[in-house]
Parts: structure tokens; C-alpha cells; sequence
């Protein structure tokens, strides 16, 4: 009897995944456990082994393609003589995951532009329109898979779908918060223009021992984005505290942890431990030049644009000098960037902005138990040790030569020390 092989789902914030290679050709004999597959996804390559021993009988998805998680990509079968129909047993076991457009990355030259980015609305089938009116959905929001970017039925309705699960937090306003795993909670803050997948390489050692929920702040992902000049960090830390209805440990990155801290200072009965990464309390004139470009960029070119714009600044130039780690890695953050339109971008800078340099004094008044991570080759928030030393009984973990995006270039180190922290809380 044939075995199916499909694209997994590695997490609770794995939506797609890309086939790098198939190291064994069709008809090859393989072992259970034996690799079969490397897939990427998350920013990462991932080794899949064989369910099942037999033979590679039939590829349905060949290398450099990207698929939903959930899309059959190869049949094993016990011997090269069974008989099998690919037809047929496509049709019985591809069960691809409903994906909203956001989520899917198309190379840099089929990259349609959001309308943030366009200044026009997007183009959309008159039977999408429709659709969109009768669930009181806004296309605008639809980044779309049809021609040219256009907006078809489909994408509005994995789009409405997956808004079904988003959790109110304030009036008119709710939040998309993916969750995975049990136990006493965890809460992951994304930085600027990111969202909870930069906690990819986290999750799953976190969810394997307690209750992990990431949350994309306004305007992120499928998360609303309120009219408003801008999204402040006061507000983004309230929109936190409407989630949780027990004390949970919280984990910040960049502007994710000036949020933390605010919600630490805020409703400290609400923090069990605190964790920011990369900390900053005052923005310094590198962090809001890239910040300002950023945005512009955003509004003028292709995902793929932004990552490359952004990529020298997050990664050290040992990790850059990878090339098929470099390229992996803008594929990730350009589906990243997809998920954020600039006019979030620009609400939350104009945010960042207001916020810098108005808490250096209340360091010295937090009350929980603080982690703070700085990454040593950091060019963007630099003051990380700073920041630690003046925060009463903060332990403070350097990870060497590691850019501010630390938690991707070195995932294990990260996770290592929240993980010590959270054991250690009381």
C-alpha cells in the first residue's frame, strides 16, 4: 500500500514550505528514517526522513517549488511492481492548508504590490468584490494570488477564514495570536515590521513545554489595523494584557520589548518573567535612518525590496557571508514583509518614535524577573548591556558576533537562555 508524503507543518507559525532537494531519485530504495526530502521553511532548511521503507515511487512537487503545508509531494510504495495510479492517489491524499495571499511568496518580478505600497486599490474579480462586501472584509487588505495580483474568491475566503480565529483585545480590534503547545504561558513579542514568525526557530522547543502564543500587534498579518496616526507602544502593551487572564512569561524582541516592558511596568502581576532581546530604550540616529527607510521602501517597491534593505543591518557579516543562507533567509524575510503593509509600518514608527527616550528612569522600577539578550555584532540597539545593568537583578546572556536578529542567526543560543530563565522563574 502506498505511503503518502506531505509538506509538513513544523510549528504553529509554519504556513508554506519550499522543496530544496529530493537527495534520493524516483525509484530509489529507501529506510524508514532514512532523509527522503529537505525542505525550507521558517528561514531554515529541514532534513524529512521516510515514514516508511520502500521506494520513491512518484514526485508530485519538484525541487524549488513552494507549497501550503498539508500538499502531497511524493508517494512511497513497498515495491517498484505494486501497482499504483498517481491520479488517483493525488486526489485522495493532497489536502493543502488553506492560506490567506499574505503568506505565499512569489519571486521578486511576480511580486504584486500591496495598495499601501501601489497608492491604488488592488485589482479584484467582481465575484471576490462581492464576496468581500457580503463578509464585511476589506480587499485592500488581500494581497491576491490571481494575475498580476489580482484578488480572487479564494483569497478572500482563506482570508475570512482565518480571521474567524483572531481574539478581540479592544473595541473594534482584534489580534491574530497563534498558539501551540500546553502548559503555563508564554507570550512572543515580534520586533518593527516583523511578526511571531522570527520566533520560528523557538516555538518548537518552547511548545514542547509550555503554552506558546505569539502576537501580531495591529496592522500585522491578519491582525486589524485601526485608522490612527500612530500605533503606540503604551497601547500594543494594553492590547497584550487583554489576552491574558493568568500571569504568563513574557518574551520581547526589539521594539517586542519595549511592549514588554511597558506591560512589566503597566501590570506587573500580569509578568511571570520577562525576557527582552535586543533591547533598546531610546532610539539612536542608525536605528531610526534604517526605520525611515524602511518605511519608504515599503511604500515604493516588492517585499523582496525590503528584505534585501534590511538584511545587512539584522544579520552579521559572517552569517551574510553564507550565499545559500543569505538568499534563504530573504525569501523568509520577504514573506515576512508581505505581512506587513507600510501603512503599519509607518503607524508603528511614528509609535517607536514617541516612545524612545521616555522610560530610562522607569528601568530601575521593574519588579519581575528579567533575562536581557544582547546580541554582540548588534548595530541597531547596541545599549542591550546598558539596558541590563540598569534593571535591579536582570541577568544579562551575550551571544558573540550575532546580529540583531539574533533569534534566526543563532536560534539554539536564544533559546537556551529563555529556556533557563523560565525554568529558573519562580
Amino acid at each position: 500500500m502506498a505511503v503518502p508524503l506531505a509538506m509538513p507543518k513544523l510549528g504553529m507559525t509554519m504556513r508554506e514550505g519550499r522543496v530544496v532537494s529530493w537527495p534520493r531519485a524516483v525509484g530509489a530504495p529507501l529506510e524508514k528514517g532514512e532523509v527522503v526530502l529537505v525542505i525550507e521553511s521558517e528561514k531554515a532548511e529541514v532534513e524529512i526522513e521516510a515514514p516508511a521503507s520502500g521506494v520513491l515511487r512518484h514526485v508530485y512537487v519538484p525541487e524549488g517549488e513552494t507549497v501550503p503545508s498539508g500538499t502531497l509531494l511524493a508517494a512511497i510504495t513497498a515495491t517498484v511492481e505494486e501497482p499504483f495510479d498517481v491520479r488517483a492517489f493525488r486526489e485522495q491524499h493532497d489536502r493543502p492548508a488553506a492560506a490567506p495571499a499574505a503568506a505565499r511568496l512569489l519571486p521578486a518580478a511576480e511580486t504584486p504590490l500591496s495598495p499601501a505600497r501601489r497608492g491604488t486599490a488592488a485589482p479584484i474579480t467582481p465575484a471576490a468584490r462581492a464576496l468581500a462586501r457580503e463578509l464585511h472584509v476589506d480587499p485592500a487588505r488581500i494581497p491576491g494570488t490571481g494575475p498580476g495580483g489580482r484578488v480572487t474568491r479564494e483569497d478572500v475566503e482563506a482570508w475570512a477564514a482565518r480571521r474567524r480565529d483572531l481574539v478581540p483585545v479592544a473595541e473594534g480590534v482584534a489580534l491574530e495570536v497563534p498558539s501551540e503547545g500546553a502548559g503555563d504561558p508564554v507570550v512572543l513579542l515580534p520586533g518593527f515590521g516583523t511578526d511571531v514568525s522570527m520566533f520560528a526557530r523557538q516555538i518548537p522547543e518552547l511548545a514542547a513545554r509550555w503554552r506558546v502564543r505569539g502576537v501580531n500587534p495591529r496592522g500585522v498579518g491578519l491582525s486589524d489595523a485601526p485608522e490612527a496616526d500612530a500605533y503606540d507602544v503604551g497601547t500594543a502593551a494594553a492590547d497584550v494584557a487583554a489576552l491574558l487572564d493568568t500571569p504568563a512569561h513574557v518574551i520581547g524582541a526589539s521594539l517586542g520589548a519595549a511592549v514588554a516592558f511597558e506591560l512589566a511596568l503597566a501590570r506587573p502581576a500580569l509578568v511571570r518573567s520577562l525576557t527582552l532581546i535586543t533591547p533598546f530604550v531610546e532610539a539612536d540616529a542608525r536605528l531610526l535612518a534604517v526605520i525611515d527607510a524602511w518605511c519608504r521602501v515599503a511604500s515604493e517597491a516588492s517585499p523582496e525590496a525590503v528584505a534585501r534593505l534590511v538584511l545587512p543591518w539584522m544579520f552579521s557579516a559572517e552569517y551574510l557571508a553564507d550565499e545559500g543562507r543569505r538568499e534563504r533567509t530573504v525569501r523568509g524575510l520577504a514573506a515576512t514583509a508581505a505581512r506587513v503593509p507600510a501603512s503599519t509600518l509607518v503607524r508603528t514608527a511614528a509609535g517607536m518614535r514617541s516612545w524612545s527616550g521616555s522610560r530610562r528612569a522607569d528601568l530601575a522600577h521593574l519588579s519581575v524577573p528579567t533575562l536581557v539578550i544582547v546580541a554582540g555584532g548588534d548595530l541597531l540597539t547596541p545599549d542591550g548591556k546598558t539596558v541590563a545593568d540598569a534593571i535591579p537583578g536582570a541577568r544579562c546572556r551575550t551571544i558573540p558576533g550575532a546580529g540583531h536578529a539574533v533569534t534566526l542567526e543563532a536560534p539554539a543560543a536564544v533559546t537556551d537562555a529563555i529556556r533557563a530563565q523560565l525554568e529558573a522563574a519562580p
